[in-house]
């Protein structure tokens, strides 16, 4: 019997649609005449969804009872009975009730494909289980129901049911997927737009994976060789060699440049094991690709080349990234090597990067002296060539070769010169000749052990020899140093356009800066030094590395900027051709520091500004908002010490209340007032203690008329760590504010809820809402939206609000509230006692299927 076909509706969240397209798809297969029936399908009491329903076929449900209750699952035994073509069966990652048939409801489902049925099944990227732990980051949510990723990999067929956050959130707005009295909790909880994207991205990235395992498996069942640029695809060829590192980095840089790019890092070995390979090496570059979310892969091929277009090619890469290859240049003569050879038959769907690199630890240093420069081995072999080749020579032509004559001799002789040349430079190269001009006159030119010459021609060809060998000794050692010195200018003009690069970019970090010096000129430390007067004493303005000096007479190289600024490096002793660029380093570094402290001084200008600013607002608010129940106040004792008027008893109440209210008015507004004025200058200090929330609230509640604010605090609410008086002020602003701008006829919803390690409490009301970009100027101080004198205060409720909740670790940020209002959120950390559970903490997010 043939195996069923399972076809899978992958949803991004809960509510995009997925059984809404299920059900279609089924409507669809009934039309062409295919017996579908409904096995399990769960609407939620969704009207859309639930006419879905009518005009299929239905399979009773089995009925379980589990702790008192009664519960319905799917009647596997039901379905295998009635054995239709196609059956629907929803929430794939489901549970089912303890004394069913099998745990999972995915193992109903492979039941029903093993019995030749076909199914057609629902489920949320959240469910897969190598993303739980994702998923729980990302939501704080952790799924107790999942189903293993493989189950979903082997559907025959995989459909994505995608919807913007935006859309969502709108369909959640308007009562699409839950009820009126969760759409709140659930908008402000799991459905927020950052969870909702982050769900989505990880959908699209699950199922992009999953159609390039198609594409892999079609292109080995039909052998497409040629490569198809579906996706990026950029292999990395590794040598073992320190410049690998390099190459990873770049190709990670090019595979960013394109959504969804992958790095395989490939390393070829021979068959026969032998390798120059740093297996240490190959375990850090192993390591780094891994790290940058590539894979490392390790081939063997005899033939580099071949073995390396061979791999990208059976991986469907688009791009090969190989370094400029290590060998000098006249080793070219035994072939192109790897990078021009893949390059040539890469063909045109294959992009090939060569990449230039530095040979690890060798830093970004200048050209140094040329003893340095050809290194001592160098120097050592060129020397034993230029005085220990003619006296082997000379043994071996004595002993082993006598006749070979005297001009052959000369020949053998001068390409030891040109060795020595090649190998030590001109000194080595000078004294070989001399050497060897010695010894050809001593042993091979007649008469024999006497440097007397009996033929003059043998005097010419002794004189023309050693010129031929100090010529070629000179022409070798001026092209190395006109190698040197275009390597030297080429090192000087790269830190030059450096520091122009820096000029024109405006970068004002004067350590990164003197750092670029100490490790371009290989320094211990480097110390930009300051006075204002020849007199006064040097200060350090700034420094890198260990132990600065504090006076220039102290320092290794010092490079004098000016009258009264000098650079001052410690480590060794520079050659005066290094100075150079060194002055232009130093140079920069001043300009470096005049901008920073340009900068500066702009912040203070701008800070006393915002001070003036203030101030003037501060003048307006006492000119207004502090004179007018100072007014009323006035107007009301005036009244009553008034002695031509006979005031009521009633009359009298009115004009105490006025006084009351005013007085009330001016503690508030004085209040606020000293409270940012504590806020600015610092001194707010608070008392972090373990609270509950539900003690404060309810407390910061008592400035509002009575009904205008409904209260939702959970007592399973975890404690907070928060300074309860500031907190207090801060609620009670809030409330205060929401109340102000809200309808007369509507309640303020003050909520809270549990999101990962904080506690979240909301501020909800339905008043005419701010747009996107005031939400943050309403909470600068004496702000209102508007500039409105409506209500009253001077606008700092919510500045004061945020600066108490900043000060207690939390933070203060305004929403839309959906349907029209502005919904406050005040965010408190939990306390260390109470850490986040493994599971959903609240009903708030447990209510989400």
């Amino acid at each position: 019997m043939a195996r069923g076909k399972l076809r899978i509706y992958l949803g991004a969240a809960p509510g995009v649609g997925k059984t809404y397209a299920m059900l279609s798809e089924a409507h669809r297969r009934v039309e062409r005449g295919t017996d579908c029936v409904v096995a399990f399908v769960e609407h939620h009491h969704r009207p859309r969804t639930e006419v879905m329903l009518h005009g299929l076929e239905q399979i009773q449900r089995r009925e379980l009872a589990y702790r008192g209750g009664a519960f319905t699952e799917m009647d596997v035994d039901a379905v295998l009975a009635r054995r239709p073509e196609v059956a629907l069966v929803d929430e794939l990652a489901h549970t089912n009730i303890p004394g069913s048939r099998n745990d999972k409801r995915w193992q109903d489902v492979e039941e029903l494909l093993a019995a030749g049925i076909d199914v057609v099944s629902t489920v949320n990227i959240q469910h897969l289980e190598s993303l739980g732990d994702v998923v729980e980051s990302i939501t704080g949510v952790r799924q107790r129901e999942t189903v293993p990723d493989e189950v979903v990999r082997r559907a025959d067929q995989i459909e994505l049911v995608d919807m913007s956050p935006q859309a969502l959130r709108r369909r959640m707005a308007h009562g699409n997927i839950y009820k009126s009295d969760k759409v709140d909790a659930a908008l402000s909880n799991y459905f927020r737009p950052g969870n909702l994207t982050a769900l989505r991205e990880l959908a699209l990235l699950w199922v992009a994976d999953r159609v390039d395992a198609y594409l892999t498996e079609y292109r080995s069942e039909h052998r497409v060789s040629a490569i198809w640029g579906s996706r990026e695809r950029i292999v990395v060829g590794l040598t073992g060699g320190p410049e690998g590192r390099t190459l990873i980095r770049r190709a990670a840089r090019l595979a960013e440049k394109g959504a969804g790019g992958e790095v395989l890092a490939v390393y070829i070995s021979r068959s026969d094991g032998l390798t120059a390979a740093s297996p240490k090496e190959l375990a850090v570059q192993r390591t780094l690709v891994e790290d940058l979310g590539g894979t490392f892969h390790h081939v063997v091929g005899d033939d580099i080349p071949v073995a390396l277009l061979d791999f990208s090619r059976g991986v469907n890469a688009t791009q090969i990234v190989l370094g400029v290859s290590r060998r000098k240049g006249w080793q070219y003569v035994f072939g192109p090597g790897v990078g021009a050879t893949v390059a040539r038959d890469s063909g045109p769907d294959l992009d090939v990067h060569l990449i230039t690199h530095d040979e690890a630890g060798k830093g970004r240093g200048l050209p140094v002296a040329r003893s340095a420069r050809l290194g001592r081995s160098r120097l050592i072999w060129g020397w034993l060539a230029g005085l220990g080749g003619p006296v082997l020579l000379t043994w071996l032509l004595s002993s082993v070769s006598p006749d070979v004559g005297l001009a052959n001799d000369m020949l053998l002789f001068l390409a030891l010169t040109v060795a020595a040349a090649l190998l030590g430079g001109l000194f080595p190269a000078l004294a070989s000749a001399a050497a060897c001009s010695l010894l050809l006159n001593w042993y091979f030119t007649p008469p024999v052990h006497t440097f007397t010459i009996a033929d003059p021609k043998n005097i010419v060809a002794i004189a023309i020899f050693v010129g031929v060998a100090v010529s070629v000794a000179s022409v070798v050692d001026l092209a190395a140093r006109r190698t040197h010195q275009a390597a030297r200018l080429r090192a000087e003009s790269e830190i030059l356009s450096f520091l122009a690069g820096n000029v024109l970019r405006g970068e004002t970090s004067l350590e990164a800066l003197l750092d670029r010096v100490r490790e371009t000129f290989g320094m211990e430390s480097v110390a930009l030094l300051e006075r204002d007067s020849d007199v006064a004493p040097w200060t350090c303005a700034g420094s890198v590395g260990p132990q600065p000096c504090a006076d220039p007479d102290d320092a290794d190289v010092d490079v004098p900027v000016g009258d009264h600024t000098a650079l001052a490096l410690t480590g060794r002793v520079l050659p005066a051709e290094d100075r150079r660029v060194l002055a232009a380093f130093a140079a920069q570094a001043v300009v470096v520091l005049d901008r920073r402290r340009l900068l500066e001084e702009a912040d203070r200008a701008r800070a006393l500004a915002e001070g003036n600013r203030i101030r003037t607002a501060l003048l307006a608010a006492v000119s207004h908002d502090l004179r007018t129940p100072l007014a009323g106040i006035k107007a009301a004792v005036t009244s009553l010490r008034s002695d031509d008027v006979e005031w009521s008893e009633q009359d009298q109440a009115d004009l105490l209340e006025a006084i009351e209210e005013g007085a009330d008015r001016l503690d508030h507004v004085v209040g606020n007032l000293l409270d940012m004025s504590r806020l600015q200058t610092g001194t707010v200090t608070p008392l972090i203690r373990e609270t509950d929330l539900d003690e404060v609230v309810p407390m910061a509640l008592g400035g509002v008329p009575e009904g205008s604010v409904e209260l939702d605090i959970p007592e399973t609410l975890p404690m907070v760590d928060v300074d309860r008086g500031l907190l207090e002020r801060s609620v009670a602003n809030v409330v205060e504010n929401a109340v102000k701008y809200s309808p007369a006829d509507t309640a303020v919803l003050v909520s809270a809820s549990v999101i990962a390690d904080r506690v979240e409490v909301r501020v909800v009301d339905r008043g005419p809402g701010v747009p996107d970009e005031a939400k943050d100027r309403i909470f600068e101080p004496f702000q209102r939206y508007g500039d409105s004198p409506r209500g009253n205060g001077v606008g700092l409720g919510l500045a004061v609000a945020r600066g108490f909740a900043e000060a207690v670790g939390g933070t203060l940020h305004a929403e839309d509230t959906p349907g029209g209002g502005l919904t406050m959120v005040l965010s408190l950390p939990r306390a260390a006692s109470h850490p986040p559970p493994g599971t959903e903490p609240d009903v708030s997010v447990t209510a989400i299927p």
